[in-house]
């Protein structure tokens, strides 16, 4: 799968996007009405070709809207020809966090691949933004080229996604150690060891026994080349019990991970279970959806084995 298209909704918001290239007038020159703030999630891009960087965008954004009632910020492409580091974006957005009381979702990275590959996007520290924002609920992040987090405390934040074509273990790591009881739902995208991930199951098991997660209700173990050890581990695992919803998708997921994962514990408590791009045989399809009948089971884009290649399979999401 290839990130086409930025997200249209975000916090139940519809996305609007603001441009210091963005006209603000009309063809009679009347003034375009920006929507009341806290009505949209606000998506910053800094235009290729624009005079100025991301911190020329800021101030207009800040002029332009009252970020008192700002609900949502997603941080779009934020470099021009001359290129600015993620970093300092953050970095300015972090300085005016108490400009921001009502910040509940901050997406870093909703960048499409039109502008930029997942993993050609060079990422940073995000602690910062978690620190410097109590009230956030939701935190998505795109991209794990220089990806780090610390482990953190925060009580509020109960949706974390992190989309990557490589996920380093120390980020995996950083999470697992991180304490967040109001966590509802956590989606992981491990990606390949050629773009940096390099976690192993190892980094993973942590975060199974549900200790530091004890609200937890959606986990997404996703995206990943050791999509059956994954399988198999939380084939055994604690935090399954607590689970509304689970997600192996997006993986190299075969028919070994498929058995060892109806071979554990029962799975009939979940609403559903994705598992969609995976690598069963028709067999196990089978298998899966009759040891799981009262849950919606996500099968679809069933892929093959290249023929020519010994046992070569590919995760959905990686460059």
């Amino acid at each position: 799968m290839i990130i086409t298209s930025t997200i249209d909704r975000f916090l139940h918001l519809p996305v609007v996007d603001f441009s210091v290239d963005k006209p603000r007038r009309g063809n009679r020159g009347d003034r375009i009405e920006l929507p009341e703030p806290g009505t949209v999630a606000w998506r910053l891009a800094v235009a290729y070709g624009t005079e100025g960087g991301f911190d020329v965008l800021w101030s207009a954004f800040l002029e332009a809207v009252d970020p008192a009632t700002v609900r949502g910020l997603l941080l779009g492409p934020w470099w021009t020809q001359d290129y600015t580091p993620v970093s300092e974006a953050l970095a300015t957005i972090v300085a005016d966090a108490d400009r921001f009381p009502a910040l509940e979702g901050l997406f870093v990275g909703d960048v499409s691949s039109e502008d930029c590959e997942i993993s050609w996007l060079e990422m940073s520290d995000v602690t910062p933004a978690l620190t410097a924002f109590p009230g956030l609920t939701d935190l998505v992040v795109r991209g794990g080229n220089g990806l780090r987090l610390e482990p953190f405390r925060h009580e509020r934040l109960t949706h974390l996604r992190i989309e990557t074509g490589g996920l380093p273990a120390e980020v995996v790591r950083g999470v697992a150690a991180s304490e967040l009881p109001a966590l509802e739902s956590l989606e992981l995208w491990f990606g390949v060891d050629e773009y940096g991930g390099d976690a192993t199951i190892d980094d993973v098991a942590p975060l199974l026994t549900g200790t530091r997660l004890p609200a937890l209700r959606h986990l997404g173990l996703q995206n990943s080349e050791f999509q059956d050890e994954i399988a198999a581990a939380v084939a055994h695992a604690p935090v399954v019990a607590q689970l509304g919803t689970l997600s192996l998708s997006m993986g190299v997921l075969s028919d070994e991970g498929a058995a060892a994962l109806l071979d554990g514990q029962p799975l009939t408590h979940l609403k559903s279970l994705d598992l969609h791009h995976h690598y069963l045989t028709e067999a196990m399809q089978e298998r899966v959806r009759e040891a799981l009948p009262g849950v919606d089971v996500d099968l679809s884009d069933a892929e093959e084995e290249d023929e020519d290649e010994d046992e070569w399979r590919y995760v959905e999401v990686s460059e």
